[in-house]
């Protein structure tokens, strides 16, 4: 069993928690997620490690409100404890001293976004913060992103915060001043596919290496299943055993976005009558 130590809402459909998993924390890599189980009837959910502390032995969750299993986990209290934590799982994000980059968060993918730029400055980078959200109220770690990237500027798709429009706006404004191809030497992303796909292409005619973390359907997470299998220049992979870190000019975002669509139905009607699973 795994303990609750601290819970917080970051914004409307989104928690932050706290859980005591020391072996996790001591482990724990900027780009790896965990497998959560909240009790034995419970489904398996993968989640970004979105922090950790080594010393205390607790890793950081953050949590969007969006399936049933999810919302049960997010209706968990301090001192609930949740059945299983597998973790830390998938490739640790490659952190190298490149000089310019820039990280992009979109929605909850922020909370992936701020252990990488983190890591990268610390590695002697300069890091530009890029995050965005649809309206100020469901915008998350603007703080904490403040405080590890050189620069931080943020888009809201109804301008009530930062610049109106989105993150890719800002992004191709970043590309035409440092148009020399040397000037800016990564662009790291994680967020909705849609957002990917978009900023795989603005960055594919400058020629910049863009990484994207996937987020694919995921069952058992230990590459047995194959649910999480994603096409990658033209190849099968495992998302949580050779990712979640991919090129993003070789990712197949057609194939991503059908198998995310795939279960939709099925979430909703769980949603809409949870006692039938009771």
């Amino acid at each position: 069993m795994f303990k609750i130590t601290s819970k917080e809402r970051l914004a409307p459909g989104t928690v932050r928690i706290g859980l005591s998993a020391p072996q996790i924390a001591k482990k724990a890599c900027p780009g790896q997620f965990v497998v959560v189980i909240v009790d034995p009837k419970g489904e398996r959910i993968p989640l970004t490690l979105a922090d950790w502390h080594k010393e205390k032995g607790i890793i950081f969750l953050i949590i969007q409100e969006a399936g049933f299993s999810s919302r049960r986990l997010a209706a968990c209290n301090i001192g609930d404890a949740v059945e299983h934590v597998l973790g830390p799982l998938g490739q640790p994000t490659k952190i190298e001293n490149l000089g310019r980059l820039v990280c992009v968060g979109g929605g909850v993918g922020i909370a992936e976004v701020f252990p990488v730029a983190r890591a990268f400055k610390a590695a002697g980078n300069q890091v530009i913060g890029i995050i965005g959200a649809r309206t100020r109220e469901l915008l998350i770690l603007e703080n904490e992103l403040k405080q590890v990237c050189d620069e931080l500027q943020v888009a809201t798709d109804d301008g009530s915060f930062g610049r109106k429009g989105f993150v890719t706006d800002i992004l191709k404004d970043q590309l035409a001043i440092n148009h020399q191809p040397s000037t800016i030497n990564l662009v790291y992303a994680i967020g909705p596919p849609a957002m990917m796909r978009a900023i795989s292409e603005l960055t594919l005619p400058y020629k910049i290496k863009t990484i994207v973390s996937l987020n694919p359907i995921m069952l058992d997470a230990t590459g047995m299943c194959g649910a999480c299998r994603c096409l990658i220049e033209g190849k099968i992979k495992f998302a949580c055993v050779e990712g979640p870190d991919f090129d993003a000019h070789q990712v197949d975002f057609d194939d991503l976005q059908n198998r995310l669509n795939q279960f939709k139905g099925q979430e909703q009607r769980i949603i809409d009558f949870p006692k039938q699973i009771r």
